[in-house]
């Protein structure tokens, strides 16, 4: 059995051919296709964030406001990028955010991804500390951010406070216990993976990785995650951690499916930059007929070593036919690969 979630960039443009053509369009589907997901049994609805572009931003109001709306399926993010995070408001946001949603909050957090302007995170009034680089701080703001959710207090009461306070330090609040255990560290890199498990947080590993030993993706990618397990058992964490991969998988079941994602070109792994100095290898995308399908699935080694699998949705196209992709992969693809 396999965990089973979409995962979607909220992406929105004024065009025509799209069906989220504003921001509002966007929020509004990614929680109608949270309800739909659900409804169809799929296991989780994550979102991704990033800033200064048109596509999801500020994630816990969707968030709260899919989990208000749901009653199973988690509810995630993969990834905040954490170098414009503001790890003590975010502990509050993410904790308000997780009691609303009765405990089904899935937190992916990160260094960040290349932006769409030159160090965004200054905008926001972050500065780096001596000899810091920006992928520093954003480890050292989720380095603060998990300290803060263990629910332990460190601030000195008010001696005359407006309202009565509990016995000795305060804690941020609200609290929502438990939280702690569900926060996921996307790694493109194997020795973050492993700064991940020491720390004792989930694995989230995307479509994207450093290209470290020159292998297929999927080989790459499996290989991570098994050094993240192996430095989890390392580290004696009592519980057993979570691991999630994410792929671009299209079931051609209709003519739709066929127009939009049957003429290929994205069977193969791509090379590229994310920087001056850091070569990626980008999987291969999924689209093909089910039984086609299934068979190269099968081969995938990244998927089968993880527990937890994110379908990438072309949200632009609108909640139906995600609903659609996202059925065709649970009906026609998962059982026959024992997801389901």
């Amino acid at each position: 059995m396999k965990k089973i979630g979409f995962l979607s960039f909220g992406h929105w443009t004024p065009s025509p051919q799209s069906q989220t053509r504003s921001a509002a369009d966007t929020l509004l589907q990614s929680i109608d296709l949270a309800v739909a997901a659900e409804a169809l049994g799929a296991d989780g609805a994550y979102f991704r964030v990033h800033h200064f572009a048109r596509q999801l931003a500020s994630p816990f109001p969707l968030l709260a406001a899919v989990g208000a709306k749901t009653s199973r399926i988690e509810i995630g993010t993969a990834v905040i990028d954490m170098r414009y995070e503001n790890p003590f408001y975010m502990v509050e946001d993410a904790g308000a955010t997780d009691l609303i949603a009765g405990g089904r909050l899935q937190l992916g957090i990160s260094r960040g991804s290349p932006e769409q302007v030159i160090d965004g995170w200054r905008y926001f009034g972050y500065r780096l500390a001596e000899g810091e680089s920006d992928a520093d701080m954003g480890r050292r703001h989720a380095e603060v951010f998990l300290d803060l959710l263990r629910g332990e207090g460190f601030a000195q009461p008010n001696p005359r406070p407006m309202f009565s306070n509990p016995p000795g330090l305060l804690r941020v609040e609200p609290h929502s216990e438990g939280l702690r255990d569900r926060i996921w560290w996307g790694a493109s890199s194997n020795a973050t993976a492993i700064w991940a498990a020491k720390l004792g947080v989930n694995l989230q590993s995307s479509t994207l990785k450093n290209d470290e030993t020159g292998e297929p993706f999927h080989v790459q990618q499996a290989a991570q995650i098994r050094v993240f397990r192996a430095a989890w058992k390392e580290a004696g964490h009592a519980r057993e951690p979570r691991v999630s991969v994410s792929r671009s998988i299209f079931a051609l079941i209709d003519d739709r499916d066929r127009a939009y994602f049957g003429r290929g070109g994205e069977e193969r792994d791509q090379i590229g930059f994310i920087d001056d100095k850091t070569r990626a290898i980008f999987g291969r995308s999924y689209a093909a007929e089910p039984d086609i399908l299934i068979e190269q699935l099968k081969t995938d080694e990244a998927i089968a070593e993880a527990d937890t699998l994110l379908l990438t949705v072309p949200n632009q196209l609108g909640v139906a036919y995600n609903a659609h992709v996202i059925d065709a992969i649970l009906t026609h693809v998962a059982p026959a690969l024992g997801w389901r």
